[in-house]
């Protein structure tokens, strides 16, 4: 009755669109109040849950992708991708997958990725005959490497989730398969630029061609720092992550230019807005984790799907559809923190290690940020395209393809996942 009345409150709190979480909270008193637990004892989960230093890490990305985001970074990023590749037919299509591979080391961020690159790329490659429908599908798809690629701090939430895996760990194992997504998605772009007849990319000045790449590789630079720095052993990822963001200010402030430093209001005020919502949740998250253990439920889920099939790639294509099938109807970061204690005793009892299967967790999720019907990637795009989203996810059907032949491959092969990581010793 417990378990029933925690996990029918939580759907039902979600069906009447109550914030997910203030649904987690909610879901969590109620239960509380019937098991006769004190109400005190949950909130002080909430306070335990959000006493992490790891979790320091996370406002100093988030300041970081902010600042670079409204520094002008997306434009020059464009334009460094734009020299690499931009002359191949499908160009832009395909500079846009290498802009969201950059953008993504830096914001960490699907969502920011869209909307500051979409916002640039949707419209010009709409302008360059290119079909509406597969503008927004490239640039939202390719946004999903930004989850993958580090520095992301949704490593960090499944970090805590599970426990306290090693974030270095994590940085390392996503970014094997963030570059993988990222190349079948230009190999993608490619084909069907070859099949449309897409036009080849604009010729840029020879001139030009050393400024764009200083411009970039100053940038991306950031990434460079926060990585190096936990790789080396010389940063935690926090004090990287604040190095990066120092690094960031200074090169958006004092080099780049474009925008005057009172524009930093601003960008502190997207960002206390964003930790805000990411820390509340973490806290609610916590309280109903907490309650999830004491009532047995990871057990419960556990000795179900190992007992659906003993074969274990068997269980581990259920979690896969199960994953899939709850990121179509969440965002990313609850599910990370509700999932993740329910289906990682699952997946190391068939073998998986927590990084690997932290990887995976994420890939999962990437693709549930592009699926109707609560893809918020997928809107965004939607409406920078000025399409609808059945057009949008039409469009989407080939790069849905890709990117689960990827997760099928990263689930299947956990070198894919683990080799960065045992190379550099974790």
């Amino acid at each position: 009755m417990e378990i029933a009345i925690l996990l029918g409150s939580f759907a039902l709190l979600l069906l009447l669109r109550v914030p997910i979480a203030l649904t987690l909270i909610l879901s969590s008193l109620i239960t509380g109040v019937y098991m006769e637990i004190d109400p005190s004892a949950i909130f002080q989960r909430m306070v335990s849950g959000v006493n992490s230093f790891s979790l320091l890490a996370i406002p100093f990305f988030i300041l970081a992708g902010e600042i670079m985001n409204e520094g002008g970074i997306s434009r020059r990023l464009i334009n460094f991708a734009n020299v690499l590749i931009g002359k191949i037919r499908g160009g832009l299509a395909m500079v846009n997958v290498l802009a969201s591979t950059f953008f993504g080391g830096i914001s960490g961020s699907a969502l920011a990725d869209t909307s500051s690159l979409g916002s640039v790329l949707i419209p010009m490659m709409k302008k360059n005959k290119y079909d509406s429908d597969y503008a927004v599908a490239v640039t939202i798809s390719s946004a999903a490497q930004g989850v993958l690629i580090p520095p992301s701090h949704n490593m960090i939430i499944y970090s805590t989730a599970a426990g306290g895996v090693s974030v270095g760990a994590l940085f390392m194992g996503g970014l094997g398969p963030g570059l993988l997504l990222g190349l079948s998605l230009m190999i993608l772009t490619y084909v069907i630029a070859v099949r449309r007849n897409y036009p080849k990319g604009e010729v840029i000045q020879r001139k030009e061609v050393p400024r764009i790449m200083w411009e970039g590789l100053l940038g991306l630079f950031t990434v460079v720092i926060i990585m190096g720095g936990i790789l080396s052993g010389f940063f935690t990822a926090t004090e990287s992550a604040a190095i990066g963001a120092l690094y960031a200010f200074i090169i958006t402030f004092f080099v780049y230019r474009e925008i005057p430093f009172l524009h930093m209001k601003v960008i502190l005020h997207k960002t206390f807005k964003t930790l805000a919502m990411v820390m509340f949740l973490i806290a609610t998250s916590s309280s109903f984790g907490w309650l999830l253990a004491l009532l047995k439920v990871p057990a419960i889920v556990s000795e179900t799907l190992i007992g659906i099939s003993p074969n274990d790639y068997v269980t581990i294509l259920l979690i896969i559809i199960i994953l899939l099938g709850l990121g179509m109807i969440m965002d990313m970061a609850p599910l990370i923190l509700i999932a993740t204690p329910i289906l990682l005793p699952v997946a190391i009892t068939v073998g998986f290690d927590p990084v690997h299967f932290g990887v995976m967790l994420i890939l999962c999720l990437s693709i549930g940020l592009v699926t109707p019907p609560v893809g918020s990637v997928l809107f965004v795009g939607s409406a920078i395209g000025k399409i609808s989203i059945e057009k949008a996810s039409k469009g989407m059907l080939p790069f849905y393809a890709a990117m689960i032949i990827v997760l099928l491959l990263v689930a299947y092969i956990p070198k894919i996942s683990l080799f960065l990581p045992s190379l550099f010793g974790y």
